[in-house]
This record gives C-alpha cells, structure tokens and sequence, in this order.
C-alpha cells in the first residue's frame, strides 16, 4: 500500500559549545532548534528516481528504498526548509531524517526511532565520509546532546527562562578546511584546544546551575581561542563585536567556521529582539531567536 503524499518532517541544530576541541576527546554540546525545520514531501512518478552519490538528501531516500526491499521506485520528492545550508545547522541530516520518514510515511511502514538513526547516519557516512553523528542524533532529539568522542552521547536539560539569538554571516561554512588549520599547528593548537576543553566543561556546570553569566563567560572566552585558532571569519567577529557591544552575556562563532553562524546569550526576550535587529542591521543575513 501507499499514501498519495508521504511527509515527513526534522528540526535543526545549532553547537553551543566544542567545535574542534571535540575532534581532540574534549565534550561537545549541541541543541536541538525545533522550530527551524525540514518538511519532504514524497509522490508517484512515471520514472524511476535516480541515484545521485554525495547528495545527502538522494541518499537518504536510497537508503530507505533499500532497507525497505525497493527497487527502481518510481517517485519523486519536494523539500520545503528553513535551515540554511552550510551554516552549522544541520541542514544535511535534517534533510535526511525528513526524506527518510517521508519514504516511510509514504509505503506506510513503521519506523522506529533507532532504525532511522541507522538509516540517517548511513547516509551522512556516504555525503560526508565520517560525520561524528552528533548532527543526527541532536536533529532527531528534542533535548540538548553533549557528546564526547569514542564515548557517546548523552542528554542535557536545559530550561533557564533566557534566550540564544542566532546569526548568519551568510557565508558559507567550510569545515573540513578548518579542521586541516587545526591540524596544521600542532604543539600551538593543543593548550588552545585544552582550554576550549575546560570552557564546555564549565558551561555544562554553569548551564545546571542556571548560572546565565557563567555560561556567556565561558561562550566569549571560547570565541577567542576559536579565532585564535584561525577558524573564525571577520564576518563572525564583526558580529560577536555587536553582541559584546549590544551587552548580550555571552557571544562565540558556531560549528566548523570559516563562515556559518554566530549565537549570542541574552537573558529577556526583549534584549533578544533589541539584539536580532541589531544583528541584521550589522551585516546578519538572518536570525533565529531560540526560548532557552
């Protein structure tokens, strides 16, 4: 049997703290962004759909289409999303987790929640070689996920009454190639990557203790070391800069850098709405405001 339309819908992600250090062993967490969504639509075609290796979103259908025994399906699929892409916000596993529930929804079969996170991991392997999972597994969560690696992940609460305000350089991020710069300072990168370490480790005890300023210390001093590292971009700093200026509590560049977004901590909605003007007045080309 099948529906007319499957649907299947995924939230976004952004990094709160971890980016690089996490590569290293050092704690990553992530938060989920539910309101910044994916929705793919799956209907009939008169043609069999065709493969596309590295697409993320053809290889999650493919991946489903296989684990379900279908061949040369004869489909066709729209996507409608609010994430952007290459901007940190897990926009390729979102896509993947929607079309994936999409082509279920579609040959109305079950799903559970640990055979789509197989799926979806399946596919990013193949659009990103060796994706730490942390995309996937915050994108399918409705929790923080902090992650440490050859480790595992695990769930944060986090219900303070304050507010992240988001911003888009509008610049593509460029992750494997920060990655590299990391890589290629050696000695220098290691006190620096330790330090981000040590910074997660106190936003995760501040975030417990709803100790606001504590986390917007610990988010400031780690935008330092990531442009000291070299993964920051002008665009990011300009608009960290905003945020220190506008006195938001806290301000860093998310995701592998080079581009992507920055976030910024403020306690009231009021301040995030002062601040999200402020942002796409100073070059943002969009911003998301998340109720912490």
């Amino acid at each position: 049997m099948m529906k007319p339309i499957g649907i299947g819908r995924a939230h976004s992600k952004i990094i709160l703290m971890g980016e690089h250090s996490v590569v290293y062993g050092f704690p990553a967490i992530a938060l989920p962004l539910k309101n910044i969504e994916v929705v793919c639509q799956i209907k009939s075609a008169k043609q069999a759909l065709q493969m596309r290796i590295a697409d993320p979103l053809i290889t999650a259908i493919f991946a489903a289409l296989e684990y379900l025994g279908i061949s040369d399906a004869k489909i066709s699929y729209q996507i409608d999303s609010t994430v952007p892409q290459r901007r940190g916000m897990g926009s390729s596993a979102a896509v993947a987790i929607a079309a994936i529930r999409a082509v279920f929804d579609y040959y109305e079969q079950a799903l559970d929640n640990q055979t789509l996170e197989m799926l979806v991991n399946q596919a990013e392997i193949i659009a990103h070689t060796n994706p730490s999972g942390l995309d996937a597994k915050t994108c399918l969560s409705d929790h923080a996920i902090k992650f440490i690696r050859n480790i595992g992940f695990s769930t944060l609460e986090v219900d303070l009454g304050a507010f992240l305000v988001i911003a888009d350089t509008g610049i593509h991020g460029h992750t494997r190639e920060a990655v590299q710069k990391v890589e290629a300072q050696e000695e220098k990168a290691l006190p620096l990557l330790h330090g981000l370490g040590q910074l997660t480790d106190a936003f995760e005890v501040a975030l417990e203790e709803k100790n606001f300023e504590d986390m917007g210390l610990a988010m400031s001093h780690a935008h330092t070391i990531l442009d000291e590292l070299g993964v920051s971009s002008p665009e990011a700093n300009h608009l960290v800069a905003v945020a220190r200026k506008a006195h938001a509590l806290g301000a860093k560049m998310s995701g592998g850098g080079l581009g992507g977004c920055i976030i910024a901590l403020v306690k009231t909605a009021q301040e995030a709405q002062i601040l999200s003007r402020e942002f796409e007045k100073e070059g943002a080309v969009n911003t998301w405001i998340e109720n912490l």
